[in-house]
C-alpha cells in the first residue's frame, strides 16, 4: 500500500536536537497499527474487518521487503548513517523488530476474534479437526486430484540441495520416521503460489480449509509408510528493493534483470509457527542462508495477508453496502462531450465518489476524435486491465501522435509497466522511460486538438494514479482544464522528461526536483510574515506522509511566529506537534476508514483566516518527503477557478478537518488517539457518498446543498 524511498539519513555531524522528530519507520508502524485497529472496529461489517486485517499484513510484508531490507543492507555494509531522529541502522532495526513483533501478535489476536465471529456468521475455517464422512471424502479426493500432482516433497539430505523458496513463499517442514526401519527422514514441501491458500468446500454453508491444513490432513497419502513426528509451517520475505545503477545503459534491460534478481533477494524475515523445535529453525536458517534474517515465532496463522481470499465469499450482508460512483453531471449536460464541458469551465472530479470513468472517457474521446492530433500521458501505476492503455493504443492506431512516459521504477509495478510499454511500442506509441535517477511521479495527461484555425490543449492533472482499481478505493482529485497556461506548462513538463529540456519559466505549475521545495518554503514564509504583521497566518495541508526535516523545521518556525497549522497526514509523520515553544500551533490528524485518503491538497490563508476566497490553494502529486522534493518529477498546481476553489477548500479540506468518526489525533509523545465524537457526529466518507460535489454539478447544482463549515472566521 505504501511506496518507499531510500532510508532518510544524516551525517553524525548534523544529528538534530533529540526530540524534534519522530522516527520515520516507527511512525509508519504506528500507521499500520491504525489500519489494524479498523479490523476491530464494530462499525465495520465483518468481512470488511477481515479485509483491514489482511491489508495490515500486506503492508507489513512490503515494509520488511523494502524499508527493513534497506536498513539491513546498511548494517551489513557497516554504514552508520543515522536517521533524522539520530538512530543508527542497528538501533532502528532493534526498535522495529520489537514493535513489529508486537504488531504481529496483535494481528493474531484480532484473527482469533474474527475467526470466531465468522464461524458464528456461517463462515467456518477448519483445521485438522474431524468432519463428516462426506466432507472427508471430498477433501481426500480434492487433495489427490488438485494438490498431490502439484506439490513435490523433497528430502533434506546431502544428496538433495535445498530448494529455492520464492519471496512470500510458504513451506512445510516434516520430521518423519520410516516405519520399516525407524530411520529418521526430514522432508520439505513448498506450497506453490499457483494454488489458492484457502479451498472452499462444496455446500451452501461456507467452509474453508487452508492449504497447509489440507496437506497435513493427508500425510498418509503424501508419505505412506512414515510416521509424522513433527511438522512446522514457515514463510520467508526477501529483499525486494531495486537499486538503480546510474551507469545502466538500457533501463528496460536493467529492470528485466533486476526483477528476476529480486525474486532471489536476501532473506529478510523468517516466520515460523510457534512450537517448532529450535534445532529445526536453526537448520532452516542455515539451509536458506538466512542467519542475518529477522525471525519471529507466530502463535496462529502464518501469512495474514492471505486472509484476503476469505473476503471474496459472497456475503453482501457482511460487507460495505455497494457504492456506485457518480458521473459528473456537467459532462452529461454537454452530451458526454468532455472537451466541450472542459472548454466551458474547469472541472474537478473527486474520486472515488465521482467515477474514474470520466478520465477514461476523456482519453477515449481523444482517441476517437479526428480533430485530436496529439496525446501525451504519464503512466506510474495503471493496473493489470487498463482502459487507459487501450485508449492510447487506439489513438496510435488512428494515426495520432501519442507519447507515453512509462515509469519503470514504480515499486512492485515494474513488471506490469514493462508489459504495458511493450504493448504500447508495438502499437506505434512513442514510449519514454524518463530519468534514470528520478521517478516520474507527476500524473498528467494532455490532449492537443485542432479547433478552428489553431490548436487548443486540454489537460488532466491527478493527485492519484491512472489505475482503475485504486480509483475505486483511494480518495483523489482529477482536475480538467483548457487554460492555455496549463497547456503550455504541461508541454514543458513532457519536454523536460522526454528530452531533458529544463523549463526556464512556468506560468502555473511548480515542478520538482527544480523548485517545488523552494516554492513551498516561500508560501510558508509568507504566512509567517502575515502573522508577524498582525494578520492571520494559516496553513491547512493534506498529504500521505510528512518526513522532510527542512520543511518540518520551517513549520516549527511558522508555529513559533503564530501561524495556525492544521495537518491531515494519513501515514508517516515525523513532525512532533503540540510541543511548547516548538510546535504549539500545529495540530496533526490522520483519517483511516472505508477509503484510503490519498489526495494532496495545500491551502495558505494569505493573510486571512481559512477558508476564504483569497486563500492560495494547490493540488499536487507530491508528499512532503525528501524523495518528492529532490528525486522525483512532481507538480504543484494552483486552483484559481472559484467553483473548484470552493469545492476543494470548503468541501474536501473542511470535511477532512470535521471528521470525528474515523480520525486519529497525533499527540506530542508520538501516540495516536482515536477521536471520540462529542455532539454531532461527522463521517467524512459517508458525507461525500451522500452529498454531490460543487464543481461537477453544472445546472443541477442546488443552492441548498449542505457544505460543512468550521467556525474559523468562515466568510458568509
Amino acid at each position: 500500500m505504501a511506496e518507499a524511498d531510500p532510508v532518510p539519513s544524516i551525517s553524525d555531524a548534523s544529528i538534530p536536537e533529540p526530540g524534534r522528530y519522530f522516527n520515520r519507520e516507527l511512525s509508519w508502524l504506528n500507521f499500520n497499527q491504525r489500519v489494524l485497529e479498523e479490523a476491530s472496529n464494530p462499525a465495520h461489517p465483518l468481512l470488511e474487518r477481515l479485509r483491514f486485517l489482511s491489508i495490515s499484513g500486506n503492508n507489513l510484508d512490503e515494509f520488511f521487503m523494502v524499508r527493513v531490507a534497506g536498513l539491513k543492507e546498511q548494517q551489513l555494509q557497516g554504514v552508520e548513517l543515522r536517521s533524522v531522529d539520530g538512530l543508527t541502522p542497528a538501533q532502528q532495526l532493534e526498535a522495529i523488530g520489537a514493535r513489529a513483533d508486537a504488531l504481529m501478535a496483535e494481528q493474531q489476536s484480532v484473527w482469533h476474534d474474527l475467526w470466531a465471529a465468522l464461524r458464528s456468521a456461517g463462515i467456518n475455517v477448519i483445521g485438522t479437526e474431524q468432519v463428516d464422512g462426506k466432507a472427508e471424502a471430498w477433501l481426500r479426493e480434492h487433495f489427490m486430484e488438485q494438490v498431490f500432482p502439484i506439490i513435490t516433497p523433497q528430502a533434506l539430505d546431502p544428496a538433495h540441495p535445498f530448494p529455492f523458496i520464492p519471496n512470500k513463499g510458504l513451506g512445510l517442514f516434516f520430521d518423519l520416521v520410516r516405519e520399516s526401519d525407524k530411520q529418521v527422514v526430514q522432508e520439505l514441501v513448498i506450497l506453490p503460489a499457483t494454488l489458492p491458500r484457502f479451498i472452499r468446500m462444496p455446500g451452501r454453508t461456507a467452509r474453508y480449509i487452508a492449504m497447509e491444513s489440507l496437506v497435513r490432513r493427508f500425510t498418509d497419502l503424501l508419505f505412506p509408510g512414515f510416521i509424522v513426528r513433527e511438522s512446522g509451517l514457515f514463510r520467508i520475505l526477501r529483499d525486494s528493493d531495486i537499486e538503480i545503477e546510474e551507469e545502466a545503459e538500457d533501463l528496460v534491460r536493467y529492470y528485466r534483470s533486476a526483477i528476476k534478481q529480486r525474486r532471489r533477494g536476501r532473506i529478510i524475515r523468517l516466520e515460523m509457527e510457534r512450537g517448532v523445535a529450535e534445532p529445526v529453525e536453526n537448520m532452516l536458517q542455515t539451509l536458506m542462508q538466512g542467519h542475518e534474517a529477522m525471525s519471529v515465532d507466530i502463535d496462529g496463522f502464518v501469512g495474514i495477508t492471505d486472509l484476503a481470499e476469505l473476503v471474496e465469499e459472497d456475503r453482501p450482508d457482511l460487507k460495505f453496502t455497494a457504492y456506485v460512483p457518480r458521473f459528473p453531471e456537467r459532462i452529461r449536460e454537454y452530451g458526454g462531450d468532455c472537451f466541450a464541458a472542459i472548454k466551458a469551465k474547469d472541472i474537478i472530479v473527486h474520486h472515488p465518489y465521482e467515477s474514474f470513468d470520466v478520465v477514461i472517457a476523456f482519453l477515449k474521446q481523444a482517441a476517437a476524435d479526428p480533430d485530436v492530433v496529439a496525446i501525451k500521458q504519464t503512466l506510474y501505476r495503471a493496473g493489470k486491465q487498463s482502459a487507459i492503455i487501450r485508449a492510447l493504443i487506439d489513438a496510435a492506431d488512428a494515426g495520432k501522435s501519442v507519447t507515453a512516459i512509462v515509469e519503470l521504477k514504480a515499486r512492485f509495478d515494474e513488471e506490469q509497466n514493462l508489459l504495458w510499454a511493450s504493448q504500447l511500442e508495438r502499437a506505434g506509441v512513442q514510449v519514454v522511460y524518463g530519468f534514470i535517477e528520478w521517478k516520474t511521479h507527476a500524473k498528467i495527461s494532455m490532449v492537443v486538438r485542432r479547433e478552428g484555425t489553431g490548436f487548443r490543449t486540454y489537460c488532466h492533472f491527478g493527485t492519484g494514479n491512472y489505475h482503475p482499481v485504486t480509483a475505486r478505493i483511494y480518495t483523489d482529485l482529477s482536475f480538467f482544464t483548457a487554460d492555455p497556461r496549463a497547456g503550455r506548462d504541461a508541454a514543458a513538463v513532457f519536454n523536460y522528461i522526454t528530452g531533458y529540456v529544463e523549463p526556464k519559466s512556468m506560468e502555473l505549475l511548480t515542478l520538482s526536483p527544480l523548485n517545488l521545495r523552494q516554492r513551498l518554503t516561500e508560501l510558508i514564509d509568507a504566512e509567517i510574515e502575515h502573522a508577524r504583521a498582525g494578520r492571520p497566518g494559516n496553513i491547512w495541508a493534506k498529504m500521505n506522509s510528512l518526513v522532510d526535516a527542512a520543511i518540518i523545521e520551517k513549520l516549527y518556525a511558522a508555529s513559533n511566529a503564530g501561524v495556525k497549522i492544521e495537518l491531515i497526514v494519513r501515514g508517516i509523520c515525523c513532525l512532533r506537534p503540540g510541543v511548547p515553544g516548538m510546535s504549539d500551533n500545529i495540530h496533526v490528524k490522520s483519517v483511516v476508514g472505508r477509503f484510503l485518503e490519498h489526495s494532496r491538497i495545500w491551502a495558505f490563508g494569505n493573510g486571512k483566516a481559512l477558508p476564504n476566497n483569497d486563500a492560495k490553494l494547490f493540488i499536487s502529486s507530491a508528499d512532503w518527503m525528501p524523495r518528492n522534493f529532490d528525486r522525483r518529477v512532481e507538480y504543484m498546481l494552483p486552483i484559481e477557478n472559484p467553483t473548484v476553489h470552493d469545492q476543494v477548500l470548503d468541501q474536501v479540506l473542511v470535511a477532512n478537518l470535521l471528521d470525528n468518526e474515523q480520525s486519529w489525533v497525533l499527540n506530542a509523545d508520538g501516540s495516536y488517539e482515536r477521536l471520540k465524537p462529542e455532539g454531532k457526529r461527522f463521517n467524512l466518507h459517508h458525507y461525500f457518498m451522500t452529498n454531490p460535489s460543487l464543481s461537477g454539478r453544472g445546472a443541477a447544482r442546488r443552492k441548498d446543498v449542505a457544505v460543512p463549515k468550521l467556525s474559523l472566521g468562515k466568510r458568509g
